[in-house]
């Protein structure tokens, strides 16, 4: 069975949202759902034998988020046709991923921001070892991690830290010298659940 099939086929058969383990952002729960910014970011997986994920890190110079690892991924534009389309663009301006590599397998748990965004990740397959290119307005590095290692919730700590006066609880893994935390973190976590025992990859991967 190829990957792609797999995790359409895994993607199709979970749950929506699996809410009694659903990992949010607490700040969003104050903001209108109505008032939410939609947003789209890709999980491209490399079609190899032991897939990976295609990951970024962002500038150090920008305001926010600096340096922090992220999914290709940002705003939906109204000349978007679909979420999909938007996480697409997305990725070809930000790493120069070409639409006609990548094979959709379907969306993971959307996730609703307490910066104000309803962001959707879309899951997808692309060939190993494509020439990638960051764009240096939004992009520092580019870097792939094992899936099965960003799929095994025991390789995520659960940290704690003050954040405008309110104790908030955060996940992060550090791998590679890479630390995927925050946002990013929690998406894969979701991923995580929705794929839990649909899923069959090889788990050698280890931190």
């Amino acid at each position: 069975m190829s990957l792609l099939h797999s995790l359409t086929t895994a993607l199709a058969n979970a749950p929506d949202r699996p809410d009694d383990h659903y990992f949010s952002d607490m700040r969003a729960t104050a903001i209108d759902a109505a008032a939410l910014r939609p947003a789209a970011v890709l999980i491209a997986i490399t079609d190899r034998a032991e897939p990976g994920v295609i990951l970024t890190t962002r500038p150090q110079w920008l305001n926010r988020h600096a340096g922090q690892v992220a999914f290709p991924g940002g705003r939906v534009d109204p000349e978007d046709v679909s979420i999909e389309a938007a996480a697409l663009r997305e990725a070809e301006e930000e790493i120069a991923l070409p639409r006609a590599a990548v094979r959709i397998a379907g969306r993971s748990i959307s996730f609703h921001s307490g910066s104000g965004f309803d962001i959707t990740p879309i899951v997808a397959v692309i060939p190993p070892d494509l020439s990638l290119r960051p764009d240096p307005n939004e992009v520092d590095q580019i870097f792939e991690a094992p899936l099965a290692l960003l799929l095994n919730r025991a390789n995520f700590a659960a940290q704690t830290a003050e954040w405008m006066g309110q104790m908030r609880t955060y996940h992060e893994l550090h791998w590679g010298g890479f630390q995927i935390w925050g946002i990013t973190a929690a998406i894969l976590l979701n991923l995580s659940l929705q794929l839990d025992g649909r899923l069959v990859l090889n788990e050698s991967a280890t931190t």
